[in-house]
């Protein structure tokens, strides 16, 4: 901890990082740190890049499978309510990278602003939502951005505008950085309508979310085909490796059921990948991080 003295008051070793996901699965972190300021997060971020130590920021935790083995560097997690926080500004909405995403959305119906509210019910934080582009039939949020603030791994903090941002096969490469917070463009309409348009489609999405623990969603959707439709075509609804458990619900999410290891979702992951390609000739890519 001498490398990291100065800030030893928001800096931890050897934290279970299976409490910060939804699978609750995988080992500890090395470092873990919580920054109370930018300037902070900032300066950290140098540090590590002085030290050669790798990085990752947590969000919300639906995307990541953290190893059995643990994490090893800094892992970041954006708690601090600079990190958090949303806020009006005309027809925008300004928010935190680590607001949840959520939120950000129902601030947004509120106030009656329109252009994110069909995005409701894809958990996870602004950065997270940002980086994999969430989308929700034709839309996206990369549609909405208007901004973004962001920290380099050398410290330094820069701006970027929506021409300066290259969604490339759909996912913002966030290339180290991490979001501070991101101003999104929106549309004026009658908060009524748009609280109702909102309603029905958490309706629909949460019945297409498995109870339990579990993660998000598992692999991306090819162009013009259903990862679901494909897992479940390949005949593995209900397919098994130790305590993971593909969803019968819904195929491209994956359980764990008591005793469930991060090994036995990879194992299932490597079967159902190679299972696709075999029975459908489609390689499935990767929607969540394997830490």
């Amino acid at each position: 901890m001498d490398r990291f003295s100065e800030f030893k008051k928001n800096i931890r070793r050897q934290v279970p990082l299976a409490m910060h996901t939804w699978f609750q699965l995988g080992g500890v972190a090395e470092f873990f740190a919580e920054p109370k300021l930018e300037e902070e997060l900032a300066a950290l971020l140098k540090r590590c890049r002085e030290l050669q130590m790798p990085t990752r920021t947590f969000g919300y935790g639906s995307n990541i499978i953290v190893s059995d083995a643990g994490v090893r560097g800094m892992v970041f997690r954006l708690t601090a309510n600079c990190f958090t926080d949303i806020r009006i500004e005309g027809n925008a909405i300004v928010a935190g990278g680590g607001a949840k995403f959520g939120r950000v959305i129902t601030s947004a119906v509120h106030a009656g602003l329109s252009g994110i509210e069909n995005l409701i019910g894809i958990p996870g934080t602004v950065g997270g939502a940002i980086a994999v582009n969430t989308c929700a039939g034709s839309g996206t949020v990369s549609q909405r951005i208007q901004k973004l603030r962001l920290v380099n791994p050398f410290g330094k903090i820069m701006e970027l505008t929506s021409k300066d941002i290259s969604f490339g096969a759909d996912e913002f490469d966030l290339q180290e950085m991490i979001l501070l917070e991101a101003v999104f463009e929106l549309d004026e309409e009658d908060p009524t309508e748009l609280s109702k348009r909102m309603q029905k489609n958490w309706i629909i999405r949460k019945t297409t979310f498995p109870t339990g623990q579990c993660s998000g969603h598992i692999f991306k959707n090819p162009r013009g085909e259903s990862a679901s439709e494909l897992i479940e075509r390949a005949g593995l609804k209900g397919a098994r490796s130790g305590g993971a458990v593909v969803n019968e619900r819904n195929p491209n999410f994956i359980v764990a059921e008591p005793e469930c290891t991060s090994a036995d979702v990879l194992r299932l992951i490597d079967l159902i990948r190679n299972q696709v390609l075999d029975r459908t000739d489609t390689e499935l890519e990767l929607h969540v991080q394997i830490w």
